[in-house]
C-alpha cells in the first residue's frame, strides 16, 4: 500500500514521528509527504533525505495560505521549488479552497497562484496534487488548460460524481482518504469511480478512521479495506491496483 498524501512533517508528529514512520514501514511500500508552506517544504525534503526510498517529497503551497500571502512569500516558495525540483515527485498540494476562503479577493488570489503552480508542473513535467474544496469544478477547468502536465491527482476528492466523471474522462486521478471509512458521500463516489483512477491516502494527521485518534500513514490500510468492501472486491486486488496506480503517477 502507498499513502499518497500525508503530512508527517507537521508538529502533530513532533513527539512520535520516528515511531509513526516505523509503523508505516511495516505495512506500506512508501508514503508521499506533501508540503504546504515554505518551511514545510524544507521539512519534507529533510525527511525524504532521512528516510530515502520511503518518504517521497511533494512540494507545494496550501491554497488557504496562498489566499492571504504576499507575492514575496509565494516567490520564496517557488524559488525553493526550482532549487529542489530534482528531488520532488510532484508539485502540491496546491489549488483552491472555497470552504475556508469566502471573500472574492482571496479566491482570485488563490486562482492566480494555482495557475502559477500548474505552469510549473507543466514546465517540469511533474504530477500535480490538487487541493480543491467546494471548488472542484473550477479547479478542474483550470487544470484542463495545462495539457502537458503528465498526471493530475484530485487529493481527498469530495466533489460531485458529475465532476468526478469529467476528471476521470481526462485521465486524471481521484484520491480517497481514510475519511471514506465514515463518509457516506465518499463511499458513493468510490463505488462509482473505476479502480484504475483511484489512489489512497490518509491526509494525516487529519481524517482519522478511529474516533479520538490522530491519523497516521499506516491507517491507509483502513481506506483500502473500505474501498474493497464497497466495490465487493478482494482486499489484495484493491491494494494491488491502487499501489500500481500510485507507482505510475509518481514514478516510484
Amino acid at each position: 500500500m502507498i499513502d499518497t498524501h500525508c503530512h508527517v512533517d507537521f508538529k502533530d508528529f513532533n513527539k512520535d514521528r520516528a515511531e509513526i514512520i516505523k509503523r508505516a514501514q511495516k505495512n506500506l511500500t512508501c508514503i508521499v509527504n506533501s508540503g504546504v508552506t515554505l518551511e514545510g517544504n524544507r521539512r519534507v525534503l529533510e525527511l525524504s533525505e532521512e528516510y530515502k526510498k520511503f518518504v517521497f517529497p511533494s512540494l507545494g503551497f496550501h491554497p488557504v495560505n496562498s489566499s492571504k500571502s504576499d507575492q514575496y512569500a509565494v516567490e520564496a516558495v517557488i524559488e525553493e521549488l526550482h532549487e529542489n525540483i530534482d528531488k520532488a515527485v510532484a508539485i502540491g498540494e496546491v489549488g483552491m479552497d472555497y470552504y475556508h476562503v469566502k471573500d472574492s479577493e482571496g479566491r482570485n488570489r488563490q486562482e492566480k497562484i494555482f495557475n502559477q503552480f500548474c505552469g510549473l508542473a507543466e514546465e517540469y513535467e511533474l504530477p500535480l496534487i490538487v487541493h480543491a474544496r467546494d471548488s472542484e469544478e473550477k479547479a478542474f477547468k483550470i487544470v484542463k488548460k495545462y495539457k502537458s502536465i503528465p498526471e493530475v491527482i484530485f487529493h481527498c476528492y469530495s466533489g460531485s460524481l458529475e465532476t468526478a466523471n469529467k476528471i476521470i474522462e481526462e485521465g486524471y486521478y481521484t484520491s480517497f482518504s481514510t475519511m471514506i471509512c465514515y463518509s457516506q458521500h465518499h463511499q458513493v463516489l468510490a463505488k462509482e469511480i473505476p479502480l484504475k483512477y483511484i489512489l489512497t491516502e490518509t491526509d494525516s494527521p487529519y481524517l482519522s478512521p478511529f474516533k479520538g485518534e490522530k491519523n497516521e500513514p499506516a491507517f491507509v490500510e483502513e481506506a483500502v479495506k473500505k474501498i474493497a468492501e464497497i466495490k465487493e472486491n478482494k482486499f489484495s486486488k484493491v491494494d494491488n491496483i491502487t499501489e500500481k496506480n500510485a507507482k505510475k503517477v509518481f514514478d516510484i
